[in-house]
This record gives structure tokens, sequence and C-alpha cells, in this order.
């Protein structure tokens, strides 16, 4: 497992490298699950720099984001997982500010399968996020994300886990 993390952190390291003619950013977040385990996340995005159905109410566009997560379980031991995920933004119109909702599947490993109460049944899993927000001039933002990770079936068992978290993302 440890061989697949460093995998997964060099691929992102070298995925950073060739977005970074694009704007980046630097996420940091906390959030927690139902089970009370406390999530923080580190992570870095990549603008696509790419709009499509502008108009006068907002525009579509989306980015990279590559992050690492920590979780800190109060039963059990703590865990790791690094993730990649294409994100679709809505971003609305606004001179200062520009609320967005985001949405966005990706994929995540886990350090082990089990996460308090839940067993993954693998360490690979899919990231599924819904979240909304606010841009401000100067490209800072502040936002709220629900993620949802599980194997999608593919083995046994699937429990799963949802992380409800605020994140701050401040420009390169």
């Amino acid at each position: 497992m440890t061989r697949l993390i460093c995998l997964a952190a060099l691929a992102a390291a070298m995925l950073g490298q060739s977005f970074s003619a694009q704007a980046a950013g630097v996420e940091f977040g906390v959030g927690q699950t139902s089970d009370s385990t406390m999530t923080y996340r580190l992570g870095m995005q990549w603008d696509w720099d790419k709009s499509w159905l502008q108009s006068d109410v907002g525009r579509l566009t989306g980015y990279w984001s590559g992050a690492y997560t920590f979780w800190d379980g109060d039963e059990t031991s703590s865990n790791h997982s690094l993730s990649f995920s294409p994100v679709l933004v809505y971003e609305f119109a606004g001179d200062s500010f520009k609320p967005y909702i985001e949405a966005g599947i990706g994929v995540a490993a886990f350090a082990n399968t089990e996460l308090e109460t839940n067993k993954l049944g693998s360490s690979f899993q899919f990231e599924d996020r819904l979240g909304f927000g606010v841009r401000f001039k100067g490209g800072h933002e502040v936002g709220v994300r629900a993620t949802h990770y599980s194997n999608a079936g593919i083995s046994s068992p699937n429990d799963g886990v949802e992380s409800y978290a605020l994140h701050y993302t401040m420009p390169l």
C-alpha cells in the first residue's frame, strides 16, 4: 500500500508540473464524518482556463484537484488518503465576489481499508463531491463541500464514508 501511495504522490507531482502554465491554488480544508472522524485536507487546484455556457448569469468552468487527507479517528487508528479529481464549477457573475456551485467525480487511495466503523473493502475508492462557496477578487475562495468515498461495489464490503468540510483556497 505504501508503494501505491508513493506512486500516486509522484503522479500528482508530475501532473502539477504539466499544469504549471495554468492558474493554480492551494486548498486547506477541515471537516468531519458522521462517525466524528475529523478530516484535514491539503490540496492543489489547477484551473482548466476554459469557459462554457458563458452569459450574464455566469459561466461553466472547472479545475483539476489533487489532495492529501488525514482522517483522525476516535475509535480506531487514523487513516490517510490521496485523491485526484476533475471538478466542474458553475460560477455566477459578480465583480468583487462570485458565488459558485461545484461537482466532481475522481479517484482516491486510502492507506488502509477501515475508518472508524466503516469497512471500505479496498484501498481504491471513488471520490464524489458536491459543494458551494464564494470566489473573491484576487483568487481567494471559501466554501463548503460534501465528499463521498465508495468503491462502487467493486469489492465487498462497501460501507463508504462521507466528509462534510469547510475549505479555503488561496492562489499561487
